[in-house]
């Protein structure tokens, strides 16, 4: 499901117990300098993360000062992020001229801990080659690292390394629960470009479909996946981004599934393999 760009005016774009992806929650949040947002989700874990400016984060007891410090755009440094607990109220202020700040979400009910994820503590993974196409490094904010620390929530940065190319391939999908092939992950995207006019397509395809559907997106477009097979692409002369948000029903390590078809050119990209390895 596409959800063009819109003022979602700091409401939930997509909400707990969503009809489409309940097992995610996402919002975008925009202040200015001394402003404060404060929110809490029951049953779900969330993390914060500044896409741009900075911000001082209060969970409970917990504090983190002076998170994040991105300029302009994502591509201006490193990500950072705070998880906060399942149902644990969290409170934000804004301490650069603006900021805009995702928060993504995964169901789950168990209370655990929260804590900071720093630039110097990412778990940064770069695969594929300009001549595969497929060059893209990702950022994980919660990624392996935090697997014993996290219940069923994994967040990532996504970038394109050039300007043009695939995205999400070889095609594979993650809806449905059998182990050892397969685990059942809603995921949730939202995409950037730079120069922020560039656009891509995202493609979506069911099992069993011989063709699927195609999204035109654009800078700050969503993404929703529920089932199906998903690459996607930017346009040649534009640098794709997506934040990119995880949440299992029955586990937090992410199976994929390759698309039967396409799963030799797993064999072609190199690194790929360390990739898939990545979402534990």
């Amino acid at each position: 499901m596409h959800i063009p760009p819109f003022d979602n005016k700091n409401k939930p774009i997509v909400d707990a117990e969503d009809g489409f992806v309940p097992l995610n929650y996402f919002n975008m949040i925009n202040l200015k300098k001394g402003e404060v947002f404060e929110y809490a989700v029951p049953g779900y874990e969330t993390c914060i993360v500044p896409a741009t400016g900075s911000i001082d984060v209060q969970v409970g007891d917990f504090r983190a000062d002076d998170l994040g410090g991105r300029g302009v755009d994502v591509w201006d440094g490193d990500p950072e992020g705070v998880y906060v607990p399942s149902g644990m109220k969290a409170t934000f202020t804004c301490l650069s001229d603006t900021t805009e700040v995702f928060i993504a979400g995964a169901k789950f009910d168990e209370v655990l801990e929260p804590f900071a994820v720093r630039a110097d503590e990412l778990d940064v993974v770069q695969y594929g080659s300009d001549d595969t196409k497929t060059h893209r490094k990702i950022k994980h904010i919660l990624g392996q690292k935090q697997h014993d620390k996290v219940g069923r929530l994994l967040v990532s940065e996504l970038y394109t390394v050039g300007a043009g190319g695939w995205s999400g391939f070889p095609p594979h999908k993650h809806d449905t629960d059998r182990l050892p092939d397969e685990t059942r992950h809603d995921e949730t995207y939202n995409y950037r470009f730079r120069p922020n006019y560039g656009t891509g397509v995202q493609i979506i395809q069911q099992e069993g479909d011989d063709l699927g559907q195609a999204h035109h997106i654009k800078d700050k477009s969503t993404i929703c996946l529920r089932s199906g097979y998903h690459p996607c692409v930017a346009m040649p002369g534009y640098e794709m981004y997506y934040f990119t948000i995880l949440g299992g029903l029955s586990q937090r390590s992410l199976k994929q599934y390759f698309q039967p078809q396409h799963a030799e050119q797993l064999h072609t990209i190199p690194g790929i393999l360390d990739m898939v390895a990545k979402f534990k």
